[in-house]
């Protein structure tokens, strides 16, 4: 079971993370057309699907092949070594905390579209609602099953891709 402290970080780091992501595609929706509200949504669903990939990818990755890199001086080795030493986190942090955070939004993104699309073509919101729902969730959720087959067969080499990004960013 993870300690105490992990579980009021991740606590307090969902609820920023949610509150920007939240926040910010709230803000950019408020004014927008239907076009915008779609990519916004298109957006977070593919956030939602590349961090469950890498979530995934973490726990499948083998941290041997990690060490035969960094021994050869291989940008990114070292910070994939981190992460995989850290595979519970990174995977709790991203198919848990972005994954359902991108969920949760990609619905609520989902209501402001199906809203507007009722009022301008004067068609039931409910039913509108239903099917744009219905939508969303089947491309998150199959975008994730693929994602996660990815993830599971190529594992290293995604985490290797995201250690070296680590290392440019640093």
């Amino acid at each position: 079971m993870q300690n105490k402290s992990w579980v009021v970080k991740v606590f307090i780091l969902t609820f920023i993370i949610c509150m920007l992501i939240s926040g910010l595609s709230n803000f950019i929706a408020a004014n927008s057309n239907l076009i915008i509200l779609f990519i916004i949504t298109i957006i977070i669903i593919f956030i939602g699907i590349i961090f469950d990939i890498i979530g995934t990818a973490v726990l499948t990755a083998d941290e041997a092949t990690f060490h035969a890199k960094a021994s050869n001086k291989i940008k990114g080795s070292r910070e994939s070594i981190k992460l995989i030493k850290n595979a519970s986190n990174i995977a709790n942090f991203c198919n848990d905390i972005i994954g359902d955070i991108c969920g949760i939004v990609s619905g609520s993104m989902g209501a402001m579209i199906a809203i507007t699309i009722a009022n301008k073509f004067s068609l039931n919101a409910t039913l509108v609602a239903l099917i744009v729902s219905s939508i969303i969730s089947s491309i998150m959720v199959g975008g994730k099953a693929i994602g996660k087959s990815i993830a599971v067969h190529k594992g290293d080499k995604i985490i290797f891709k995201v250690g070296r990004l680590l290392h440019k960013c640093k």
